[in-house]
């Protein structure tokens, strides 16, 4: 890990620890780079990726002011990631239990639609089914439709990881679309979830793709609403 992404994820750590609380103002870059005993770039860089993230916001003039803050999970907040590497960026460690795996017969209309099968040679779609902890607490569980040529090979055990990390070594992944909306807790989901009737989830449709907009995988998932919200922060830029 870089320096600045050291001197980042201390910063990252005591915003959630509270040590810098919402609206406070950090110290000066030349007093943060005493402190890590190193350069002021490297302090502006380890800056930079915290605003780039929508944890920090710099007031031209005035310093860096911690932006409001919320104990729940922002998906998103720091651009596509995986569960794994949302947890490793908010401090929790992470688990998966792989429920099944394999392939996906006969593959429903909407999931060979959204992934393109009938206009590529390789029609088989695997579907993998995760339930993901933070801190050994369940979070959510994943049903995710995957075009078999990007894990081909792989076994159920494979997959209580990072999805993207092995999806990565075999193609780049670039961007992700997200549709979500709120559902009422049913007699899996409070089994899987920990929960209790009347509780809502948030269910999300993603659909992840290639740089040339190739359909990689179609992720259906349920996520506690009491631990998850989704939403994006506009900043304004300045012309």
């Amino acid at each position: 890990m870089a320096k600045f992404e050291q001197v980042a994820d201390e910063l990252s750590r005591r915003v959630r620890d509270g040590m810098y609380t919402t609206s406070q103002r950090l110290p000066s870059e030349y007093d943060l780079a005493k402190e890590f005993a190193v350069s002021r770039l490297t302090v502006r860089k380890a800056i930079e990726l915290l605003i780039r993230q929508q944890l920090l916001v710099k007031s031209p003039g005035k310093g860096t002011y911690v932006m409001s803050y919320t104990d729940k999970v922002e998906s998103g907040r720091m651009g596509l990631q995986g569960f794994t590497e949302a947890a490793r960026a908010y401090g929790k460690k992470s688990r998966t239990e792989v429920l099944s795996f394999g392939p996906l017969d006969p593959i429903p209309e909407e999931i060979a639609r959204v992934l393109g099968r009938d206009q590529q040679a390789n029609k088989t779609v695997d579907l993998l089914v995760r339930r993901r902890f933070w801190d050994e607490e369940p979070m959510t569980v994943e049903h995710v439709a995957i075009c078999h040529e990007y894990i081909e090979g792989l076994q159920a055990h494979d997959f209580e990881g990072s999805l993207f990390s092995l999806i990565e070594k075999r193609v780049p992944i670039a961007y992700s679309h997200q549709e979500v909306e709120a559902v009422l807790i049913d007699p899996d989901m409070i089994k899987l979830l920990h929960g209790k009737k009347g509780d809502p989830l948030l269910l999300v449709h993603s659909v992840t793709y290639t740089a040339d907009a190739k359909p990689i995988l179609y992720d259906i998932s349920y996520y506690r609403a009491d631990k998850y919200s989704f939403k994006s922060t506009l900043t304004r830029d300045r012309v």
